[in-house]
């Protein structure tokens, strides 16, 4: 499921995260989820499933493998996180210009009136 996700997008998955492209917040927050999601399912699995049966060398390698998945969900969340602060400043920022842009037309009495139409007065 993962790969023919990751093989719909024009470009290689990987970049979300590296900052060469700009995803969109639902792609991020997908791949985090699917990242966390193989770590419960690793955890249950072993818990559950087959609590026995890995010993020795194959038990340290899932472990590793889980600890993986949950830093990837990690970073995900980080960089979701960053990318919503991100966009927030640049919207504070352009309400923030246009505030600036509309304050010399009201302080002006001759380009508007009270109710904020702009033309000259009758």
């Amino acid at each position: 499921m993962l790969i023919a996700f990751a093989r719909q997008l024009p470009y290689p998955a990987w970049l979300c995260y590296a900052g060469g492209v700009t995803c969109n917040s639902t792609n991020r927050r997908w791949l985090g989820a699917l990242c966390l999601l193989m770590a419960i399912v690793m955890l249950v699995a072993e818990t559950y499933l087959f609590p026995k049966r890995l010993g020795g060398l194959a038990a340290l390698a899932y472990w590793l493998v889980c600890f993986v998945f949950t830093v990837l969900a990690i970073i995900a969340a980080f960089l979701d996180v960053r990318a919503l602060r991100r966009s927030t400043r640049d919207e504070q920022r352009a309400l923030f210009e246009n505030t600036l842009k509309t304050i010399p037309r009201e302080k002006n009495p001759e380009t508007s009136d009270s109710r904020g139409n702009y033309g000259p007065k009758r």
